[in-house]
């Protein structure tokens, strides 16, 4: 185990934010390299790297080894699956098309995607947007599919098999009644968001969000130099899961690689909620469209904190006791279990990732940065 301090992390390569006060930056370090090195301690995986920005200072520390080298503990320039977190900057995407009035977000889905309707269920209630994008379309979490080759694990999963299922199944319950999580449903919406825009969605993406933030190193296809720096991910028995292409279709809901300090740079764009540039956008992201109170169900949504509401792929945590409001979201792909977290109204973002797909470990992650906002930021 190395415990790495954010000076070491950043040396030569500064984060985009004004340097801190020592005490203030000491005690930001302390937290997060206490709380890395015990969850790192309990959950026994290969490696776990642990960022968190607070009021514009950052501390990213990295525990355990990345790859083969035992000697290299992850860091803030570590590449990583993020998982379902993608669903997060898919949401954004919908956001900024909202505001700029691109789409609506009660537009139904077969406006822009006339094949993905849903004959057998829609009649006078049709799937919007924001249903997709608040888990509440009725759609099953996966359409059913062939694993493909450990090389190429989903390569199966085609629009066609979307379209195909859409046609010949009813929703699980009427749209917005119910929420129920779906990988699904995301990849339908990013679908419909790049026919909306006249551009394929990874291109929309670069577009609307990765460049204007500066986010060079969220990417779906990484490059050579960027695949040298992946935390390699392990299964569920140990064994190390190849870097597998996650192809064109799972772009809504997942696919994306990103770093520490790539998260921290967006986290710290979502916590500059009076900032007067893209205002709009980030106030349409960050609304809650959808309370529990009022739905008829909620099935997969708890497992990293309780959601009380549904934010666009933010899961909404409302304050309780010392902890304030959170969006958050968790994402686990190819051996990689990942997590961002933020608490708006006090100026603390939290991301962390470990290399295994260990289940207890992911939830303890989650606990662990939802408790470091709670600490830094009590209400």
């Amino acid at each position: 185990m190395r415990r790495r301090d954010v000076l070491g992390l950043l040396a030569g390569a500064v984060l985009p934010w004004p340097r801190p006060a020592l005490a203030s930056q000491a005690l930001l370090d302390e937290s997060v390299g206490f709380a890395g090195q015990i969850l790192f301690l309990a959950i026994k995986t290969p490696a776990l790297v642990l960022g968190v920005v607070h009021d514009g200072q950052a501390s990213i520390q990295g525990f355990g080894r990345r790859a083969g080298n035992p000697n290299e503990a992850p860091g803030a320039d570590t590449l990583f699956r993020i998982g379902s977190i993608t669903k997060a900057f898919t949401g954004q995407v919908l956001a900024s098309l909202a505001a700029d009035g691109v789409v609506s977000l009660a537009d139904p889905l077969t406006k822009y995607a006339p094949e993905f309707i849903a004959p057998l269920s829609e009649g006078g209630r049709p799937i919007r947007l924001i249903d997709l994008a608040t888990h509440s379309a009725g759609l099953p979490r996966e359409v059913p599919h062939e694993a493909g080759p450990p090389a190429n694990p989903f390569v199966n999963i085609t629009t066609d098999a979307f379209a195909a299922w859409l046609k010949a199944n009813p929703l699980m319950f009427t749209p917005g009644t119910s929420v129920s999580y779906s990988n699904f449903g995301f990849d339908l919406l990013a679908a419909a968001l790049a026919r909306a825009a006249h551009q394929p969605y990874p291109d929309l993406l670069e577009a609307r969000v990765l460049r204007p933030l500066g986010l060079t190193d969220t990417t779906f296809v990484p490059s050579g130099g960027q695949v040298a720096r992946i935390m390699s991910g392990h299964n569920f028995d140990g064994s190390l899961l190849p870097n597998a292409t996650t192809g064109p279709v799972i772009v809504g809901s997942g696919g994306l690689y990103s770093t520490p300090r790539d998260l921290l740079a967006w986290l710290q764009w979502h916590l500059d909620r009076f900032g007067s540039g893209r205002a709009a956008e980030r106030l349409i992201d960050h609304a809650a469209y959808l309370w529990r109170d009022g739905l008829n169900a909620v099935v997969g949504m708890d497992e990293s904190g309780h959601m009380d509401a549904m934010g666009l792929a933010w899961v909404i945590m409302a304050p309780k006791g010392d902890r304030p409001l959170i969006l958050q979201k968790a994402g686990g792909l190819q051996g990689v279990f990942s997590y961002v977290a933020f608490a708006p109204a006090h100026g603390i973002g939290v991301c962390a990732a470990i290399n295994a797909f260990d289940v207890a470990a992911g939830l303890a992650m989650a606990k662990t940065a939802n408790d470091l906002i709670m600490e830094l930021a009590p209400r």
